[in-house]
């Protein structure tokens, strides 16, 4: 196909801007115009009011499709007076040119979330809907490897995204691609997740779960699903499609349940709180850093070169300390990169006096972020990291000098970016160097003139009343007049002089006006306005000329994001007790702590041990209640994520095997939107987890099966646990239920901890508390009664209590005794030890020879002691 040449722009309903895409002609076999096939199309639509979409006998469609009845499909599109773009013939099936039958539908975040890329393809030759959402850097890098693997025949995009760099560069990379834009309101998260919910098949059901909180993705697949159903003539049967999410390459993937469980980005008590994973990570300095960050906690790195890589640094900055404080010093003065990006890049439809103000403060900016180029690469230069290496040679670009030259021939060397309306204001005002432009120099004089008539108006009246009058600005009421009430508390604000007008009172300041000084307002923004203006007409010229070399700023903003963040990590270290992680095949933490409890907490929290490998990957802790099981699930799962964003944990020794997805089973709410009860959504989270689970995945289940008898609980969480046990992944599971606890005579691969606790004789009834230790041990747990001890200490009158002790009695009288392991069951499980201990020496040792061998006669000995156990037990 050629590259349609560039159009006026024109509403065709659905259609906001048809660029970029080839002839209409050209994919219709009958050859009929757009424009008739949009007047037959509306015409029939008169006539009958859900003809839109619908198929029908006369269009001759494949019999048995229903029209879909999401909200606002036909209806809305009348509603909006628009008629989609007719890509199709008026035969029955859309004509495909050539082997392409991939449609995708891609949307980008805005404000914090920009970077966060959602997309929705189907293929139109197979009822497969693929989504996905990651953070892609401002290369697009992600993206545009998934576009070349898809190879679309049409992509599709918001009609708000038709002058970013994205849409440019997918177009400039796709000139045989149709790529169009669509109406933003049809990118509707709600209605995505409408359609997911109405089309998905059953044996995918799961997807919902994975997609419920990724609203790029979910308002992709709506504008996709639109945009087939109106401009390919195509509609999906219900629970007719396949429906899958796939994340992005070289990332964990973390459902959204998961993260909300985790309290990775947001406090499940207080949405606005800080105690998070992110807010204890978070010490950025630029708002492109924390964007980066809260990324990379949502979906970290599974690419351990990477990791280490940012490790090393992290490192470098912890061992230096004057480069960890330069560092840091340089990246607080960056402003939001990004954003000055975008306005570098976009050209307004029309130049206005708000557009001017706007430019001349980008090109401020701008000047400032290049000045800060040169000290950010000297205070990185002489590392040895090899990452930094890469960002010095980034920052020693010679375009960031060229520009910076360009600009600093129009724009004053004592212009700078200033707090303060006023203070900014005024650098707006003399950006441009005199000389260059002689209307502007008059205006600019003007201006200056009408300021020292304000200050000297205002020096007059504070004469004549014998006030101590005070000049003052802001950016909605221009200058005005301030009184300090304080200082001067004899002066009624009443008995002011009628000079004075709206007069306002806020804490100890009183201020006013005067109708001479509203004149004179009026005259100074005249003057501004003219000065803007004039002054747009310098900058338009500047900033067309170095738009050609402001590819460089993409790189300089990926760099100092990227440093801000690892600096932010360095920070964290800096507070004591965090160690560097290794990566092999074993999960080994030693007194490892919450993170979040170590931040926040006024005592440090109790430090415990963490241990799961090939040979002990399903881990069942019991306990009583509170007596921290779901934290300590919690820990291992944020220390995990911790380590793959590259960024030291809080232990004294850790060792992690790279997780490839993350999921958890914790909350126990029910969902009254989807009249779900607790135990349904037990069922559809483990469903979720049973569906994606593999091999290097990490698992932690709490509590799972008490939203139901405790027989069919027991034998729920019996069969899921078999279940699990067929994978390697590293498991963490647990339960209430002992019966439980008998799977390690079952399998090798099953170990038992539980966490301890303490009785103590308080009061003068020598009442027998529980003190809770909060350390982990391994075994079952030998506390009995646990639940009712703790409701002793409630509120519950005494006889209830004593009723249910008699009837757990009772119940513990009717149960049979565990059957012991037989010395077979045991000799397997020694074998099954010595074997995986001998593989993981094999892989992963780093001892000498002497070591090595006082090592092996350790496993030896214990060998033949778990041997010599069995014997003297059976």
């Amino acid at each position: 196909m050629n590259r349609r040449t560039s159009k006026p722009k024109r509403d065709y309903g659905l259609m906001e801007t048809p660029n970029n895409s080839s002839s209409t002609q050209k994919r219709t076999s009958s050859g009929s115009s757009m424009m008739s096939s949009s007047s037959s199309r509306r015409n029939s639509s008169s006539n009958n009011p859900t003809s839109l979409g619908q198929f029908s006998s006369a269009n001759n469609h494949t019999p048995g499709y229903s029209r879909l009845t999401t909200p606002g499909t036909a209806s809305s599109m009348q509603s909006s007076r628009s008629t989609p773009r007719q890509t199709t013939s008026s035969s029955t099936t859309p004509v495909v040119p050539n082997h392409k039958t991939v449609i995708i539908a891609i949307v980008e975040g805005r404000g914090l979330a920009q970077g966060e890329i959602g997309m929705a393809s189907i293929d139109l030759k197979q009822s497969h809907l693929m989504l996905s959402q990651f953070s892609d850097s401002q290369t697009y890098v992600k993206v545009m490897t998934k576009l070349a693997i898809l190879q679309p025949l049409e992509i599709i995009m918001p009609g708000t995204a038709s002058e970013t760099k994205l849409f440019k560069l997918i177009t400039e990379h796709y000139q045989e691609t149709s790529t169009s834009t669509v109406h933003r309101r049809y990118f509707n998260e709600t209605k995505g997740l409408q359609y997911i919910k109405q089309l998905c098949l059953a044996e995918y059901s799961t997807v919902e779960i994975e997609v419920m909180s990724k609203y790029y993705c979910l308002a992709a697949s709506a504008a996709l699903l639109k945009y087939v159903e109106f401009i390919q003539n195509l509609v999906y049967a219900p629970k007719s499609l396949k429906i899958v999410f796939k994340g992005s390459e070289q990332t964990a993937m973390i459902d959204a349940s998961t993260a909300t469980n985790l309290e990775l980005v947001q406090n499940l008590l207080d949405a606005r709180s800080e105690h998070t994973l992110y807010g204890v990570l978070n010490n950025t300095k630029t708002v492109g850093g924390a964007r980066l960050l809260r990324s990379n906690v949502l979906q970290p790195l599974c690419d351990l070169d990477t990791i280490q890589m940012r490790l090393e640094v992290v490192s470098e900055l912890t061992e230096n300390e004057e480069l960890f404080y330069n560092l840091q010093s340089v990246l607080a003065r960056f402003l939001d990169t990004d954003h000055l990006l975008s306005q570098c890049v976009q050209i307004p439809k029309a130049e206005t006096v708000k557009t001017a103000e706007q430019k001349i403060t980008t090109v401020i900016l701008l000047k400032h972020t290049l000045e800060l180029v040169t000290p950010l690469m000297n205070t990185i230069e002489g590392s040895e990291n090899k990452l930094l290496q890469a960002y010095h040679k980034t920052l020693s670009d010679n375009r960031f000098a060229l520009i910076l030259e360009k600009i600093k021939t129009v724009i004053h060397d004592e212009t700078s970016y200033q707090k303060g309306a006023l203070n900014m204001r005024t650098q707006r005002c003399f950006a441009v160097k005199p000389e260059l432009n002689g209307l502007l120099d008059v205006a600019r004089r003007t201006y200056t003139e009408i300021v020292d008539d304000i200050s000297e108006l205002i020096k007059q009246l504070a004469e004549e009343h014998h006030l101590p009058l005070k000049t003052s600005y802001n950016a909605t009421r221009g200058f005005y007049i301030q009184l300090s009430c304080a200082a001067n508390s004899d002066v009624a604000l009443d008995a002011l002089p009628s000079t004075f007008v709206k007069v306002v009172k806020s804490r100890n300041m009183a201020s006013f006006t005067t109708s001479d000084l509203i004149k004179l307002n009026d005259r100074i923004r005249e003057s501004l306005n003219e000065i803007y203006l004039m002054t747009n007409i310098v900058l338009s010229e500047l900033i067309n000329d170095i738009r050609e070399q402001i590819g460089c700023l993409y790189q300089l903003t990926e760099c100092v994001s990227m440093l801000d963040m690892l600096t932010s990590f360095a920070h964290l270290c800096t507070l004591g007790g965090y160690v560097r992680p290794d990566f092999t095949d074993t999960l080994a933490i030693k007194n490892g702590r919450h993170p979040i409890l170590n931040r926040i907490a006024s005592e440090q929290p109790v430090a415990n041990n963490t241990y799961a490998s090939a040979e002990s990957n399903f881990i069942v802790i019991t306990g009583p209640n509170m007596s921290g099981k779901s934290t300590y699930l919690k820990q291992i799962a944020l220390v995990q994520i911790m380590s793959q964003l590259g960024c030291f944990v809080p232990a004294e020794i850790a060792s992690f095997r790279i997780a490839d997805q993350i999921f958890s089973r914790i909350s126990c709410d029910d969902d009254i939107e989807t009249n779900a009860s607790t135990f349904m959504l037990e069922m559809r989270e483990t469903n979720y987890i049973i569906r994606n689970a593999t091999d290097k995945s990490l698992i932690i289940i709490d509590e799972l099966g008490r939203g139901t008898s405790s027989e069919e609980g027991v034998g729920i969480c019996h069969a899921i646990c078999e279940f699990l046990l067929s994978f390697n992944a590293f498991t963490f599971f647990a339960t209430h239920y002992q019966q439980i606890t008998n799977l390690d005579a079952l399998y090798p691969n099953v170990e038992n901890y539980h966490f301890e606790v303490e009785h103590h004789a308080v009061g003068k009834d020598k009442f027998q508390k529980v003190f809770y230790t909060h350390t982990l041990s391994r075994g079952r747990t030998q506390e009995k009664n646990y639940g009712i001890k703790l409701a002793e200490v409630s509120t519950l009158p005494p006889s209830i209590i004593a009723e249910a002790k008699k009837i757990s009695e009772t119940l513990k009288a009717q149960k049979k005794t565990n059957e012991e392991d037989t010395m077979e069951l045991r000799k397997q499980r020694a074998d099954f030890h010595l074997a995986n201990r001998l593989i993981q020496v094999a892989r992963n040792s780093r001892l000498d020879e002497d070591s090595l061998k006082e090592y092996l006669a350790t496993l030896k000995k214990q060998y033949l002691s778990d041997l010599g156990a069995s014997e003297s037990e059976e």
